[in-house]
């Protein structure tokens, strides 16, 4: 599938594919632990890479609002994916953020059998060449302190950590380790 992968993606219409929920869920033993400190003189703030316990799995129905393509609320979003007879089997979604010129992943989803294979970098490259064309500053995402493999993967794609949101999720974002991490690629950089 590798040296195919960038040819088969195509792009996903809003008509045929708005609605569609994304099965995104991981299993992970590792987590960033984010520690935020108030200080005398302003705030310390560490992220440290750290086990859990016993592995933690996330599954798309324990979400109220579970990952879908062309949500309502994202008012300009583009897709594109793979399809294998006649399935999706991965897909990536963007909304460009027109008041600060950013370009916004807002999902990205590769099939656990198909992962591994280019396929996440050959749509993470789709993603750039359009914030490329629409000459955005920046390609932003989010993505949780507990989903390491996703941090790692970004990180590998060139994104580097923006800020993060510590009760983005629910008030104990902290405590469960699952904080919101911001991340972004900047085309110059490149």
């Amino acid at each position: 599938m590798r040296d195919s992968v960038k040819d088969s993606i195509i792009e996903l219409g809003k008509e045929q594919w708005q609605g569609y929920i994304l099965p995104i869920g991981y299993t992970t033993e590792t987590y960033y632990d984010v520690a935020v400190e108030k200080r005398e003189n302003g705030f310390s703030l560490a992220i440290e890479k750290k086990t859990f316990p016993q592995p933690v799995i996330h599954t798309p129905e324990e979400y109220d609002y579970p990952d879908r393509l062309f949500a309502k609320w994202w008012e300009n979003a583009r897709a594109w994916g793979i399809l294998k007879e006649g399935k999706l089997i991965a897909a990536i979604e963007t909304d460009p953020e027109l008041w600060s010129n950013r370009l916004r992943i807002t999902e990205l989803w590769v099939q656990e059998n198909f992962q591994k294979q280019g396929i996440g970098h050959a749509l993470m490259e789709t993603a750039k060449r359009q914030a490329r064309q629409e000459k955005r500053r920046a390609v932003i995402l989010e993505t949780q302190s507990c989903n390491t493999n996703a941090v790692e993967f970004y990180l590998h794609e060139g994104f580097s950590l923006i800020g993060m949101d510590t009760c983005c999720y629910a008030n104990n974002d902290l405590e469960r380790k699952e904080v919101r991490l911001e991340m972004g690629w900047f085309p110059e950089n490149e």
